[in-house]
């Protein structure tokens, strides 16, 4: 088995090992569950998707950090293969 398939295979393995997995987690940070505690005793209801959007908006960052470095990274790569 040549390397890079036993990295591949190892590597799947481990991904389908982690996804089957059960595990507990918790949902919140205490700051935000707390928040929302109180705001369900004042009756409040739009504040779940406030939370929701900028846990969202959160979550998307890295991801755009990754792509915006991928991109400069091909740019770069292909402007050097170019002037060759």
């Amino acid at each position: 088995m040549k390397p890079s398939s036993y990295i591949s295979c190892t590597t799947f393995l481990l991904f389908i090992l982690l996804n089957l997995t059960p595990f507990e987690s918790t949902a919140q940070c205490p700051m935000c569950k707390t928040t929302v505690e109180a705001n369900q005793k004042d009756g409040g209801k739009g504040l779940g998707r406030g939370l929701n959007s900028g846990i969202l908006y959160l979550l998307s960052m890295p991801f755009i950090a990754v792509g915006f470095i991928s991109a400069v990274y091909i740019y770069r790569k292909r402007k050097e293969g170019l002037s060759h």
